[in-house]
């Protein structure tokens, strides 16, 4: 059997699942081919706001965006997740009306108007798989895979979304929310 997942899908990452980076995350899946997988964790908050990364732009640096930790890989990397494609044009829509880019510059714009916390997250790099690598550990049961949450990209309390995508699995995965990531911790 063959594991995939398509862009829009959310993965929950396993309760046994022990590295630092992906320790009771959710990533969303932008991109998967045969080629690879690229994806953004959405539940983990860094320590940094809008003006560390985009200090030129006054009016988003002075929003106090948080920023998010999108995954590992190129940290030099600034990705951004949006509802608002008609005043950020030039993205591409993941998932219900949820786009992943478009014009940066835009951004600054769409501040003005109105707060954005709950239509804009910004991420400092992002999660990324080689060909094959993300089916391996779907099939490993490293990952499980969930249907696209608005909720969970958007959530306030980031340490509550990881448990609502495992409880969204249904029968399942009943119990696994309330797992630690090691049994001995409990």
């Amino acid at each position: 059997m063959v594991f995939t997942s398509a862009a829009g899908t959310m993965l929950a990452s396993a309760p046994d699942m022990m590295d630092p980076n992906f320790m009771h995350t959710v990533v969303l899946i932008c991109q998967h081919s045969e080629d690879g997988a690229f994806g953004l964790v959405v539940n983990r908050q860094s320590d940094l706001i809008a003006e560390d990364l985009l200090p030129a732009d006054s009016s988003l640096a002075a929003t106090g965006l948080p920023v998010y930790s999108g995954g590992p890989v190129g940290m030099d990397a600034v990705q951004f997740l949006h509802r608002i494609p008609d005043e950020v044009p030039g993205g591409i829509e993941i998932f219900g009306g949820l786009h992943l880019g478009g014009e940066v510059a835009d951004l600054g714009l769409a501040v003005r108007n109105r707060p954005l916390e709950e239509d804009l997250r910004l991420f400092l790099g992002y999660s990324g798989w080689e060909g094959g690598q993300l089916e391996a550990e779907l099939a490993s049961g490293s990952w499980l895979p969930a249907p696209p949450r608005m909720e969970a990209v958007f959530a306030s309390d980031q340490r509550t979304a990881w448990r609502g995508v495992v409880r969204s699995l249904g029968d399942a995965t009943r119990g696994l929310e309330d797992l630690p990531p090691d049994v001995s911790w409990n």
